[in-house]
């Protein structure tokens, strides 16, 4: 059986995909396994990871780079992003 060119391509492309799936799985597996450490100061508006004195819940940040609202960054990371401290500051 003959396959034609696009035949060909979609067999290419699928695995392709497959690979770069697999891939991506096992970088998930191993970020999840890093060290993570909170990071305060350095959040968007609605992107924080937990809760704080003013609401209870993740994602409900009401304004950009608040000193009471974190994520989760690798651990290092927090020291080198401007505004960011590994300590809660009170508004």
């Amino acid at each position: 059986m003959k396959l034609n060119r696009f035949a060909k391509t979609a067999v290419a492309l699928t695995g392709t995909a497959f690979a770069l799936t697999a891939f991506a799985g096992t970088a998930l597996a191993d970020d999840k396994k890093a060290k993570k450490e909170k990071c305060f100061g350095v959040v968007a508006k609605g992107m924080n990871d937990c809760a704080t004195s003013s609401h209870s819940c993740a994602g409900q940040s009401a304004e950009d780079a608040h000193p009471e609202e974190w994520i989760y960054v690798p651990a290092g990371m927090c020291d080198r992003l401007a505004g960011g401290s590994k300590d809660a500051k009170k508004s």
